[in-house]
C-alpha cells in the first residue's frame, strides 16, 4: 500500500511538471501582426517638395489590426528611418506603438 501510494504521488508530481502554467507572465495577449502586404510602388507625384515613400502598414485599431496603405509624404518633418507598429510592455501593461518615422 506505501507503495502505492509513492507511486501515485511521484505520477501527480510528473504530470503536473509536464502541464505547464496556463499564462506566461509578461506574455502578450495580442495577436502578433499579420504579414505586411505586397505593395507596387508608383511612380512619385510631380511637385516642389521632396517626397518619400512611406510603406504600407498594420496599425491595431483597440480590436484588430487595419491596413494602412502606403503613400509619398513630405520628406521634411521625418527622420530617415521607417519604424513599423510594434508591441512592448511597460511595466506590466502591453501598449501599441503605431507605425512611425524615427
Amino acid at each position: 500500500m506505501r507503495l502505492n501510494r509513492s507511486a501515485v504521488l511521484l505520477s501527480l508530481l510528473l504530470a503536473a511538471g509536464c502541464a505547464g502554467p496556463s499564462a506566461t507572465v509578461g506574455q502578450n495577449p495580442y495577436p502578433p501582426p499579420p504579414a505586411l502586404r505586397a505593395e507596387a510602388i508608383p511612380k512619385p507625384p510631380v511637385t516642389e517638395q521632396l517626397l518619400v515613400w512611406q510603406p504600407g502598414h498594420w496599425d491595431w485599431t483597440g480590436n484588430g489590426y487595419a491596413w494602412q496603405e502606403g503613400r509619398y509624404v513630405p520628406l521634411a518633418g521625418h527622420g530617415t528611418q521607417w519604424m513599423f507598429g510594434y508591441w512592448t510592455n511597460s511595466s506590466g501593461n502591453w501598449t501599441w506603438v503605431p507605425a512611425h518615422w524615427m
